[in-house]
């Protein structure tokens, strides 16, 4: 499987652009804020139909404009499928295979894989448990359709039963038969959802602390503790034992929506006793144990994305990341750097070929279109200038 090309009309600092792609390596150098990352973040709209960066879709349409598209064909399973997403204010999110629009969005979950390896992983250990939880139910829900649907329906009931406590507390009383109505869906669905998430960490965890070793250069013991209140009480229990704070809390206290995932190594928090490179090793062995567990369950390889993490990893890190990056035997993958030399040296030295791009200005160029640019040849014209999508009609 990999994204043949990629067409966009409005999306972030794009006007226009149409890129085609190679099946192996791709990347893309240029300047922090030309628009490298957010080439990828197109790529993660079209398989995950949202952003990784910015979870409200309208904040990513062109400055000044009322719509966004972005458009792509995958090739998987000897067909080609185009896959399309358009964005415009004020109405619904459409997006379509093959021009059929899909019914529920959570259908396409899972068919195009991809796993990006970001600066901004750090907020999985800086941040706050929602982050964790968010990360971990990104990946079972691209193989388990059921998890995602439980999870859906949770947060649904969640939304309910928190809506009936304030109306109760600002009524001044407390029904409990109309509160065990919804308790009654929460412990279904919530237990199966901890159940999923328990199986899932029992598999994960061992692949991970595998890439975190191979990383990190040092045999260090890390590991992901799985912290949820229904780890040591019953549901039905945990709602009893709750149900007068959240009578007066107006709010669900208890619950899977409190779980969360603690990142130890020695024994000991990364947040805080984790030095930098321990950290960038312990996300980075966090994201491609995503990638190998994906690869294990949806028999694809998922398209891996670099996102400007060379000038953050010293020299060994790099080395070793290659060496997996070649014993793993990655499908696709998209590189972003501001050193373009770097990521060309980085990967003939491992002896990969690669497509390369230069970003300008909001611009794509190939390196030769770019070299021209630079010289001052007038012709030059940048794939960002393509006139293949200039109107209302895809959306």
């Amino acid at each position: 499987m990999y994204l043949k090309s990629l067409q966009l009309i409005n999306f972030k600092n794009y006007e226009e652009a149409e890129l085609s792609f190679s099946p192996g390596i791709n990347c893309f150098s240029g300047q922090n804020g030309s628009g490298k990352t957010n080439i990828l973040d197109a790529l993660h709209y079209l398989s995950m139909c949202k952003s990784y960066l910015n979870a409200v879709d309208r904040q990513n349409i062109r400055f000044g404009q009322q719509f966004f598209v972005v458009q792509g064909n995958w090739f998987k399973n000897e067909q080609e499928i185009n896959i399309h997403c358009a964005v415009k204010s004020g109405a619904k999110k459409v997006f379509k295979r093959n021009k059929n629009e899909y019914d529920k969005l959570a259908d396409h979950i899972g068919q195009f894989p991809t796993v990006m390896i970001s600066p901004y992983d750090r907020d999985l250990i800086v941040e706050g448990s929602e982050f964790r939880r968010k990360w971990m139910d990104g990946i079972i829900s691209q193989f388990n359709r059921k998890y995602l649907d439980d999870l859906q329906r949770y947060h649904k009931i969640l939304d309910q039963r928190n809506a009936l406590l304030k109306n109760m507390y600002e009524h001044g009383l407390f029904d409990r038969e109309s509160i065990e109505v919804w308790d009654d869906q929460m412990i279904l669905v919530g237990t199966a959802i901890h159940e999923a998430r328990k199986l899932f960490l029992e598999e994960f965890i061992p692949v991970f602390q595998a890439n975190y070793n191979f990383i990190g250069n040092e045999q260090e013991e890390v590991h992901l503790e799985y912290r949820s209140q229904l780890n040591s009480i019953s549901f039905q229990d945990l709602l009893n034992q709750y149900q007068q704070k959240d009578a007066f809390s107006q709010h669900s206290n208890a619950g899977i929506h409190k779980d969360d995932l603690l990142f130890t190594i020695k024994g000991h928090p990364v947040k805080k006793f984790g030095s930098q490179g321990q950290q960038k090793s312990f996300l980075i062995a966090l994201k491609l144990a995503q990638y190998e567990w994906l690869k294990r369950h949806l028999n694809v390889n998922p398209v891996l994305m670099l996102d400007d993490i060379f000038d953050k990893l010293d020299h060994l890190r790099v080395q070793k990341l290659m060496e997996l990056v070649s014993q793993q035997h990655f499908g696709q993958v998209f590189v972003t750097d501001t050193d373009p030399q770097r990521i060309q040296t980085i990967f003939k030295e491992s002896g990969f070929e690669s497509k390369n791009y230069v970003v300008h200005e909001g611009k794509i160029y190939s390196e030769e279109a770019y070299t021209d640019f630079l010289n001052g040849k007038s012709d030059v014209d940048a794939t960002g200038n393509s006139a293949f999508l200039n109107s209302e009609q895809l959306l």
